[in-house]
């Protein structure tokens, strides 16, 4: 046990470490759970600095954009310098300047059928950041074939829902048990509808809170629930949902 972690880690991790709920036991765990994100813009970059602070051992990250002028008013990973740059370069050097100990995959190129059924089965938890519902609905299609942890995120204006699945459980439900139709992607497109900075760092960061908490015990986390949050109101909501007969998931 104090040979996987080292004084250094021990010390690096200690205000976690001495929660009881966590201990050298949790960050163990933590360290060696393999977290794949998928978009790594308003969702995914603070739940990307979150996990490798946390220390996360495996950070997998597939984006195929470049680094906008107007995605820096919210994408914390990316400043002023790295525009026209991939992200996933960026993300890369900046995980390791955050902690050098985190092993990182990047996949430069768009979530799709061919690469996800490839991918996904490598890694423990599913993080979706996404901004497209046809996105959201493939991550969801190949979380569910290899049973993985899925935690979703969507942010419009003031506005974000995280949804929780652990498909390793058979009584779960899945994204498309809550959107008995695709939505539009219209209400997720933040360059027609806007949205706050914060927003998508709040949200992002109740994304990384709900992998660290299935990293350490999936009874406390959200499965079979949706969190809708409005930051204009400050209203948080929970609303649990149940499988669809006629779903996939069944």
């Amino acid at each position: 046990m104090k040979k996987f972690l080292s004084k250094k880690k021990i010390e690096r991790y200690s205000r976690q470490i001495i929660l009881k709920d966590i201990g050298i036991l949790g960050q163990e765990k933590i360290i060696k759970t393999k977290v794949l994100i998928i978009g790594i813009g308003g969702l995914g970059s603070p739940v990307a600095d979150l996990l490798a602070r946390c220390g996360v051992g495996y950070i997998g990250a597939i984006d195929h954009d470049k680094v906008h002028i107007s995605n820096l008013q919210r994408q914390i990973l990316y400043t002023s310098k790295d525009i026209g740059k991939f992200k996933v370069d960026i993300f890369k050097r900046r995980i390791k300047l955050i902690n050098n100990d985190v092993k990182v995959k990047i996949f430069k190129e768009k979530a799709s059928e061919n690469n996800l059924n490839k991918i996904i089965k490598n890694y423990d938890i599913i993080v979706d950041g996404t901004d497209n519902f046809k996105a959201k609905f493939l991550i969801n299609k190949f979380s569910l074939k290899y049973k993985k942890k899925l935690i979703v995120g969507a942010i419009s204006k003031f506005d974000g829902h995280i949804f929780s699945f652990d498909f390793g459980n058979k009584s779960s439900p899945c994204l498309k048990c809550f959107y008995q139709s695709e939505p539009s992607d219209e209400i997720l497109n933040c360059e027609s509808e806007g949205i706050l900075g914060t927003t998508s760092n709040i949200i992002g960061s109740m994304q990384a809170n709900e992998v660290l908490k299935n990293i350490i015990s999936s009874d406390r986390s959200l499965h079979s629930s949706i969190l809708i949050v409005n930051l204009k109101k400050l209203e948080f909501r929970k609303i649990k949902f149940t499988k669809k007969n006629n779903c996939l998931c069944n």
